[in-house]
């Protein structure tokens, strides 16, 4: 059964879907204000600096735990249908997962559309992975993570470093990763009455803005349509009353087949990226704790 304390996070999703309603001429900066307060549902991990930095021309923000080992890296990619969310609203959720893996975390805060549309998110992702290489840092020492179109976006900036011929990180951690530009998933029928966010209309607006002009089948767009092979081991989770689910579940099988060591983790009765619970929430520590003791040894921890 789900925590008392799991349910901020329906309140949040709950007063945002009343104000998108309640406003439906919302302009984009407000929409923005708007998920902004995504971490406030998030506890402080504590211990943690947070310096902004220039990652190859992409704005970012390292998240450091102290102590922790600073040869070893997480890119980390935001969530918000690539329109809304930044380095700013993650930073606690990011850092709760920085300090469990004891490494630096690069939060990035990518071009996002309409203003940048596909393929500027990927190819800011790819910009920042060369300059931490640059940087001397080792491409095994490196792993990815992100949260539903930055799970999408830790994913496919993996397809397209395999593209460009660079050396490939260690390992990602999608967390309830958005794929599907088709929206064509079983779950976003099956589990709409129990997502408290993520619908088919509010996706298939951010589809729109976030492709511009490139098709949804777009392989670095949807992974759904890549060829997954060579992808580093990959660890998803997702909430079991997601919307999404079906993503992860098509995104495991065509990893599997093509030859890639990949894992899914449903958690019961969870919502869309209930790992902001971190810190506030026995569920959203357990996820990031899993994720933690999965990736330490892949990054030679």
């Amino acid at each position: 059964m789900a925590s008392m304390q799991s349910d901020s996070i329906k309140v949040l999703y709950r007063g945002w879907v009343e104000a998108m309603g309640a406003n439906p001429e919302m302009t984009l900066d407000e929409m923005r204000t708007l998920f902004d307060h995504w971490g406030d549902v998030t506890g402080e991990p504590g211990g943690v600096d947070y310096i902004e930095v220039d990652a190859g021309g992409v704005p970012a923000m390292w998240a450091i735990p102290k102590d922790c080992n600073e040869d070893r890296v997480v890119i980390c990619t935001h969530g918000g249908g690539y329109v809304v969310g930044s380095m700013y609203s993650h930073r606690k959720v990011f850092g709760h997962l920085a300090k469990a893996i004891g490494c630096r975390a690069l939060i990035l805060n990518y071009r996002c559309a309409p203003e940048y549309p596909h393929p500027a998110p990927v190819e800011d992702a790819v910009l920042s992975y060369r300059w931490l290489l640059d940087d001397g840092m080792k491409p095994e020492h490196i792993c990815t993570a992100g949260d539903s179109a930055g799970g999408g976006l830790c994913t496919t900036v993996l397809l397209a470093i395999r593209d460009a011929g660079l050396p490939m990180p260690a390992a990602a951690m999608p967390m309830s990763p958005w794929y599907d530009m088709e929206l064509s998933g079983g779950s976003l029928i099956t589990n709409a009455a129990k997502d408290e966010l993520v619908q088919e209309g509010i996706l298939a607006s951010m589809a729109e803005m976030f492709l511009g002009s490139a098709s949804p089948q777009d392989p670095l767009a949807n992974p759904l349509y890549n060829d997954l092979a060579g992808l580093p081991p990959v660890y998803i989770q997702v909430g079991g009353d997601e919307t999404l689910l079906d993503d992860a579940v098509r995104f495991l099988d065509m990893a599997k087949e093509a030859g890639v060591e990949a894992k899914l983790e449903v958690f019961p009765e969870m919502q869309h990226v209930f790992h902001f619970l971190a810190g506030a929430a026995p569920e959203g520590d357990d996820a990031i704790a899993k994720f933690a003791e999965w990736v330490r040894p892949k990054l030679g921890l």
